[in-house]
């Protein structure tokens, strides 16, 4: 029988403090209309605990879902993190998260990709499941945004937000889980979206720091025409690869970056708006982790072996879409 990686466990966490699209009209020229008009947004989260990092969010996630599972950490195999705001530059956040939640069996290592850093670790997580090297993997995107956001510019400050998500893969031989993946990248577009400085291209000086290059900078109108274009087609093809009407897709999970993008998405795909998953509103874009938070946000409403295409566009530029059959 084949082995298909099935996702057995979701977990999520969002840090409590809320940041509102009021609370932005304080700090920079915009105001809460034009921001839900323009991306849908109503408020994001924002971790401020002294001295946490994205590794805290990761085995805040990571605990919870494995102690729901009945699972001991020592049993996890591999963790793959994918996230853009790791606590260090070295060593990886997945190594920092394995101790923090006593995985001391695990090995693992950090996914960059951006916003898409989830949907290419779930790729690469189902590898080591399908081929049968590992029994349990844990794959969690999380991202601590707001420690490279400038709140003084109004073009990315309203986007982003705290949080992430994780999910359990294992092996299963009755057809569910990850079926088909279409992922893609493209350098050329680095420039539209990226943090100039801290990287060995720009090391951090007086002068990269007065500059603000260490905060996220994005040419908004450049990366959205991408975004449109290629989240759109990619998710499209993985279904007509697959065989897919629009009757057969259950869910779509798209990134949670703009809900413009998220509606040229799902027209594409000719999906109804009843099929799509949104919590853009709650959350704005959590990078790594919007995907896995909409899986455990809405975990309740799918059924087994309902249709799921995961669809993402991400900084690199990045993108992508996974067709996976609900295994819970």
């Amino acid at each position: 029988m084949k082995i298909n990686a099935a996702i057995t466990a979701v977990g999520g966490y969002v840090p409590e403090t809320v940041l509102t699209n009021a609370d932005l009209e304080k700090m920079v020229d915009t105001s809460d209309e034009w921001i839900r008009t323009r991306t849908g947004i109503h408020e994001r989260r924002i971790l401020k605990e002294e001295g946490k990092a994205t590794s805290d969010m990761a085995a805040r996630a990571i605990l919870p879902m494995l102690e729901k599972k009945g699972i001991d950490p020592n049993e996890i195999d591999i963790i793959i993190c994918a996230t853009i705001t790791g606590d260090y530059i070295f060593p990886a956040t997945a190594n920092v998260v394995a101790d923090k939640i006593g995985a001391t069996n695990a090995w693992g290592y950090d996914v960059s990709a951006a916003c898409s850093g989830f949907l290419y670790a779930l790729q690469t997580g189902a590898k080591f499941i399908e081929s049968g090297t590992y029994k349990k993997v844990v794959v969690v995107g999380v991202d601590k945004m707001s420690a490279i956001i400038d709140y003084t510019d109004r073009n990315t400050c309203i986007i982003f937000g705290d949080g992430g998500g994780c999910v359990l893969l294992e092996p299963n031989e009755e057809g569910f889980g990850v079926i088909d993946a279409k992922l893609h990248s493209d350098g050329q577009g680095r420039n539209f979206l990226y943090q100039p400085a801290g990287g060995s291209l720009n090391p951090p000086t007086k002068e990269t720091v007065e500059a603000r290059q260490h905060y996220v900078y994005q040419e908004g109108k450049t990366v959205f025409k991408f975004a449109v274009t290629n989240m759109a087609d990619v998710s499209y093809e993985v279904m007509k690869r697959n065989n897919l009407s629009s009757d057969d897709v259950d869910w779509l999970v798209p990134h949670q970056a703009n809900l413009r993008i998220i509606d040229a998405t799902a027209d594409r795909m000719g999906l109804d708006s009843s099929k799509v998953l949104i919590n853009i509103q709650k959350y704005g874009n959590t990078t790594a982790g919007t995907l896995p938070l909409l899986l455990w946000d809405f975990q309740d409403k799918f059924k087994k072996g309902d249709n799921l295409i995961l669809s993402t566009f991400g900084g690199g530029f990045t993108w992508g879409a996974i067709y996976l059959k609900w295994a819970l």
